[in-house]
């Protein structure tokens, strides 16, 4: 009986450029190859990102047209249950060519798999083909493509993803100075023409995305995409009257990523209302015009003021300082628009009452003798008792 081919599957290949008969050269471009068929992506070599989010684009469209129900794992092929997911829900993430790409990668390992295939082996041989920290993310997206895809009711069974271990935690927040030493560098840097500085500052853009960063903790894009004009739906609006940032424009819809309004502290407001009459529209603006985002412009400036951060490294920032203070963990959290949960999380540890009732109670000596019995009894007796506490939380 003759052996059945076995397809690879929809996957991206990089055709190298060509010299045609007729002296024309085509350039290199990535293709999507599927059973024998080119399709091709018009990404050059350098749009990689672009070229994985056309292939999820095309096995979509192919896989989508029919969705077979209550099937077991084995008949599952992996492309289908991440090409669902690109489909329905990824448009709706935040930054969905982030996804997108994410994606691409989890379709060069696992598109040819099944959904069976899904092992803690497999999930660990992946892990080191990419790198915990690459994997752990993607295998989050690929644990929640599966259950998106067995809600849908179209597979009966449930698949575990094993994620790696998360990464070591590390300091990623800002001294006062270090903020001190970006600011300044981003408010005096100059324009260079032919070795010589102009009279043009170039950054100054940069210095107040790191005020309202800073002082607001909100998320990059959300700076980026602030207003002093109510009328603008597409942006989020600064009320200076009502000392306020509303950081969810009108015709966004909410998302996991929680942008609720802010109460704008004292010196921030001082550098607001300047800016609102210098007369401008969006404070974080290049030329007059919005930037859409500051990572290169910031990185550049990081790298002369010789600090290591991002922009996301404010966000950090904002909530360390606010444990530091001794704030309310719950009215922290509303501030920054994030849960209870992950800010206790992350910060609680710089809070000044962190586990200050553990540490009280663990240093506070009490003379044995006179509370009766051995040493060793009492001793055995605050064992048990911090392991019945233990067991309480």
């Amino acid at each position: 009986m003759p052996r059945q081919r076995v397809t690879k599957g929809p996957r991206l290949w990089l055709q190298p450029e060509r010299r045609h008969k007729n002296g024309s050269i085509e350039r290199a471009v990535y293709v999507v190859l599927d059973d024998g068929i080119k399709r091709s992506t018009g990404c050059g070599p350098d749009r990689r990102g672009e070229a994985e989010e056309a292939l999820a684009r095309y096995i979509a469209e192919k896989r989508l047209k029919d969705r077979p129900r209550d099937r077991s794992a084995s008949e599952v092929m992996m492309a289908d249950v991440l090409a669902i997911y690109a489909s329905d829900v990824a448009p709706n993430h935040a930054r969905p060519h982030e996804t997108g790409a994410r994606i691409g990668e989890l379709l060069k390992w696992w598109g040819d798999k099944r959904l069976s295939d899904v092992t803690r082996s497999t999930c660990q041989q992946y892990a080191a083909h990419r790198g915990n920290s690459s994997a752990r993310r993607e295998l989050e997206d690929m644990r929640a493509a599966i259950t998106y895809h067995r809600r849908e009711g179209l597979c009966r069974e449930v698949v575990e993803v094993t994620l790696p271990r998360k990464a070591e935690a590390r300091r990623n927040w800002l001294t006062r100075s270090e903020v001190a030493k970006l600011l300044w560098t981003a408010w005096r840097y100059k324009e260079v023409q032919q070795g010589a500085a102009t009279r043009r500052y170039r950054r100054r853009h940069v210095a107040r995305f790191i005020l309202i960063a800073l002082y607001t903790g909100t998320r990059p894009g959300a700076v980026c995409r602030s207003s002093f004009d109510s009328a603008l739906d597409n942006f989020g609006w600064i009320d200076i009257e009502r000392r306020l940032f509303y950081r969810r424009p009108v015709a966004a819809t909410e998302t996991n990523k929680r942008r609720p309004p802010v109460p704008l502290p004292d010196r921030l407001m001082a550098h607001l209302r300047r800016w609102e009459r210098m007369g401008m529209i969006h404070p974080v603006d290049f030329n007059g015009e919005p930037v859409r985002e500051v990572k290169i412009a910031f990185r550049r400036n990081a790298q002369d003021a010789k600090v290591k951060a991002t922009p996301h490294t404010l966000r950090h920032t904002a909530a360390t300082w606010l444990m530091q203070a001794g704030t309310d963990p719950w009215e922290a959290a509303g501030y920054l628009g994030m849960s209870l949960e992950t800010l206790l999380q992350t910060y609680g540890h710089h809070h000044p009452d962190y586990m200050a009732g553990a540490k009280r109670n663990l240093s506070h000596r009490k003379d044995t003798e006179k509370m009766g019995g051995t040493k060793r009894e009492h001793a055995e007796s605050n064992v048990t008792k911090i392991a019945h506490y233990g067991g309480k939380r």
